[in-house]
Order: C-alpha cells, then sequence, then structure tokens
C-alpha cells in the first residue's frame, strides 16, 4: 500500500495536469496546494519506521525525489542583492482593514521602490495617500487597485479585465510606466476574481476569464521589461492562470505562502516579471487584512 501511495504522489508531483478540470476544477484545485504533497513524505516516513518497514522507507525515496525536483531550488539562498535589482511589494489591503495607516507604514519597512495594492476602498484610500506620499511621490490608482512608486510614473490607464458575467461597477487592473533609474518599466497590478471552493469542487470561471484578459493584455505590451503585481486568485501552478504564468518569469526562491493571513497554505499574491528575474519572493509581517503582504526582489535584464 505503501507503495502505491508513494507511485501516485510522486506522479501527481511530476505530472498535476494529468488530473482533468473538466468536473469540478478538481485539477486547479490540486495545484493550488500541490507544495502540500511533501507532507505525504512525512507520513511515509512515520509510518515505516513505526512498522520498522524498508518497503514504506524505500517507497518514500520516489515522492521525495519528486518534490525535491520540483519544489526543491525555491529553498535554495539566492544570490546577493545586486546593483540593477528591484524590490516590489504586492498587497491585497483588504476592503475590511480597520488600520490602512499602519498597514501603509507596515509596507515601507521592506523599503521597496514599487508598492501595489488592491481592495482599496474610498473611506481608506486617503489614508493610504497620506501615509505613503513622503516616501513614494508618484502614485496612480484605478477603481480599487492601485501603485505607489519612488519613480516617476507615466502613460497610467485602466486595464479591463472584468469578466463579461459581472454587470456591475469593477474595476481592479491598471497599467503605467515606472520611469526607474535603469530605464521605462511597464508595471501591471490586477486583482482578479475570487474563487470557491463547495461541494461541487472549485468555482474558477470568472477568475479564469479574467485571468485571459489579463494574458492577451500583458502579451500585446510593446515595452520592456514588464512587472506584473496581484492578487491573482491563485498560484504560479494552477493551470486557470497558465494565459499569465506562461510567458512570465515567476520567483526563483521562496514559497512566501500568503494566505489566509492567519494560517497562510497557498500563495495567490503573484509577483512576475518578463524580461526580468524575480530573484526572490518572501512574505512580510502581518497588516490588518487577511492577506500577507509579500516583497520581492526584481533584478533586471
Amino acid at each position: 500500500m505503501a507503495a502505491v501511495v508513494a507511485v501516485l504522489t510522486a506522479g501527481l508531483l511530476l505530472f498535476p495536469r494529468a488530473v482533468p478540470n473538466s468536473v469540478g476544477r478538481v485539477g486547479s484545485l490540486l495545484e493550488a496546494f500541490l507544495p502540500w504533497l511533501g507532507l505525504v513524505v512525512v507520513v511515509l516516513l512515520g509510518l515505516g519506521l513505526l512498522h520498522r518497514s524498508a518497503v514504506a522507507l524505500v517507497a518514500l525515496l520516489l515522492p521525495a525525489a519528486a518534490w525535491t525536483y520540483v519544489f526543491g531550488g525555491l529553498l535554495l539562498p539566492g544570490a546577493g542583492p545586486g546593483a540593477r535589482d528591484l524590490v516590489v511589494v504586492q498587497h491585497n489591503v483588504s476592503d475590511e482593514n480597520t488600520d490602512p495607516a499602519g498597514t501603509a507604514r507596515a509596507l515601507t519597512d521592506a523599503e521597496p521602490d514599487l508598492i501595489a495594492l488592491e481592495e482599496l476602498v474610498p473611506t481608506a484610500l486617503p489614508v493610504y495617500e497620506r501615509t505613503l506620499a513622503a516616501d513614494y511621490p508618484y502614485h496612480e490608482v484605478r477603481g480599487t487597485v492601485g501603485l505607489w512608486s519612488k519613480h516617476p510614473l507615466t502613460e497610467a490607464r485602466l486595464l479591463d479585465i472584468k469578466p463579461r458575467g459581472i454587470t456591475e461597477e469593477w474595476s481592479r487592473g491598471l497599467r503605467a510606466v515606472v520611469r526607474a533609474p535603469h530605464g521605462a518599466i511597464a508595471v501591471y497590478v490586477a486583482h482578479l476574481p475570487s474563487v470557491r471552493v463547495g461541494a461541487g469542487g472549485l468555482a474558477s470561471q470568472w477568475r479564469d476569464e479574467s485571468a485571459d484578459l489579463l494574458g492577451k493584455a500583458v502579451a500585446a505590451e510593446k515595452r520592456n521589461p514588464v512587472i506584473l503585481l496581484g492578487d491573482l486568485n491563485g498560484t504560479v501552478d494552477d493551470r486557470g492562470l497558465a494565459p499569465v504564468t506562461s510567458p512570465m518569469n515567476v520567483a526563483e526562491r521562496g514559497f512566501a505562502f500568503s494566505y489566509p493571513a492567519g494560517f497562510p497554505l497557498t500563495r495567490i499574491d503573484q509577483v512576475m516579471a518578463r524580461s526580468a528575474t524575480v530573484a526572490d519572493i518572501r512574505t512580510l509581517p502581518a497588516t490588518g487584512s487577511d492577506h500577507l503582504p509579500v516583497a520581492a526582489r526584481i533584478t533586471l535584464g
């Protein structure tokens, strides 16, 4: 039995897209928590030691090797900061956050060049603007997403990623150009629709449709490099985000599980880049949000 579980686990780690999405989007649900399949190795190890089973101990080598191949690189130490690095922070600040000023101050502790925020509500927006103004004199807000920068921002515009099924007012995308010291960078900030997990599986139709629109917008972007910051309501392994992740570079180091803040199980807050490298990603201390902020170091080409 241990050998069967080991082979199945290794197969899921190496070939998660073999699990179909046709019913309940089970494949995407698996991919959202894929790193946690490593716990099967721990269970097999415990069973092997408990029962003194050589078969169970040998069997665990297969999923252990598969997990290491897929995720082990994220645990390696990264290179030190470079002269062409930018530090960016991504945070869904929550529309129920009761301490926007404290949240804004906490984000500046990482000394980022750029700060992307989602779920900005009209009552809290002036607080973020006042608190961040001294260190981040340039900012743009469209709908409920915003970008704060130490460097000048130009060409800011709304990014339309609204699914057809949403009829009410809904604006969760922003595109701007950052005039950084090493050149102009196209920066996208996005907040994709939420997904829901229920008895019927994963409900992600709107998220997937919005991801397709976002992917097309980034693909059409003529500038390089490109940085994408946002709450994408999906992990980089989730096939539903493939229109976005396939042309982009994702973090080379770090797991940075960001949601839920009280017991983070997955990272749905993402930093990606094109013609640049996301060298590493990490979480920052909790704020008044149900998400943890993430900070990433981006190395320009």
